[in-house]
């Protein structure tokens, strides 16, 4: 199969910004790691027109994908967790073309995880569990069960991913088959929602209560990122909550930022500084992680 699709990706790997060349066979009959194609190319440049071109293509009785990812673009999907594919195709595809050792360099810092990237990710993880709960439990508050346990499982999710970055692995498609070795205390409150005979609305409220609790036990864990951040600022400076939304390391996650420092300021980790305004009565409110 190689030799055969040697022309597609041949020429690319002359070009100087091409860094590495990897394929990817279709490995199951229902294969949704490959889209179902029978093979991907997948082709890493350091810049192109366009951050991510894909172009289909048949041989013999066989489908064939090929994609065209600038590091850029590949950098943000390992961040966000975005295309999870992708650190499968990356960690077990075949090297046709490696450029400088760029893709040995690659496959080596997905597996050793730099603890930088991997506090900012845990980071990332925990607002969007703390979202995902908090409106949850709002929805199942308010008799909306449907609405409250599609919530509340994400936030499961989101727990789970957070708990497999936080024994330094990247969270991949089967992250669940993840948990169950790692934590499987967590994987428990997943078969609880899921598959308890016991109705929707006691199910989600067994599990908000078991939510809570581990919650409480990440939070010193999730809030780390965002502590570094914060304690940048010398001697007793507080930040404004804009000043934290346009600094560039909360760009990935200043969505879920409103409801991660309201979280915080709950369970007592930052602390509200007011300074007076213009208005009388008024205050400005500003933010720093207590001691």
């Amino acid at each position: 199969m190689e030799d055969i699709l040697r022309p597609l990706y041949q020429e690319r790997a002359s070009r100087e910004e091409t860094l590495g060349v990897l394929l990817i066979e279709k490995n199951k009959k229902f294969s949704p790691s490959t889209d179902h194609f029978d093979v991907i190319l997948f082709i890493i440049v350091e810049q192109a027109d366009s951050p991510w071109q894909v172009k289909h293509y048949e041989f013999e009785d066989k489908k064939a994908a090929l994609h065209v990812v600038t590091l850029h673009q590949l950098n943000q999907w390992l961040m966000l967790g975005s295309h999870r594919r992708v650190v499968d195709w990356v960690v077990n595809g075949k090297v046709l073309f490696d450029r400088n050792e760029f893709m040995e360099s690659l496959k080596s810092r997905i597996n050793d995880f730099p603890i930088a990237e991997r506090k900012k990710k845990i980071g990332m993880e925990f607002s969007k569990l703390v979202r995902r709960f908090s409106d949850g439990k709002e929805l199942y508050h308010a008799g909306h069960y449907l609405d409250a346990y599609n919530n509340i499982i994400h936030a499961l999710h989101h727990l789970a991913r957070l708990s497999v970055i936080e024994h330094g692995f990247y969270p991949e498609v089967t992250v669940w088959n993840q948990v169950k070795q790692i934590e499987p205390e967590i994987y428990k409150l997943y078969e609880e929602l899921t598959s308890s005979d016991e109705p929707i609305n006691k199910r989600i409220e067994l599990l908000i209560l078991a939510n809570e609790f581990s919650m409480s036990a990440k939070t010193e864990l999730g809030s780390r990122h965002l502590k570094d951040i914060m304690n940048t600022r010398e001697g007793e400076g507080a930040w404004s909550f804009y000043e934290l939304m346009v600094h560039p390391e909360m760009q990935d996650y200043k969505i879920d930022l409103g409801a991660v420092i309201e979280h915080l300021i709950e369970k007592e980790y930052i602390q509200v500084i007011r300074q007076d305004t213009k208005g009388i009565g008024i205050f400005h409110r500003t933010y720093q992680f207590k001691n």
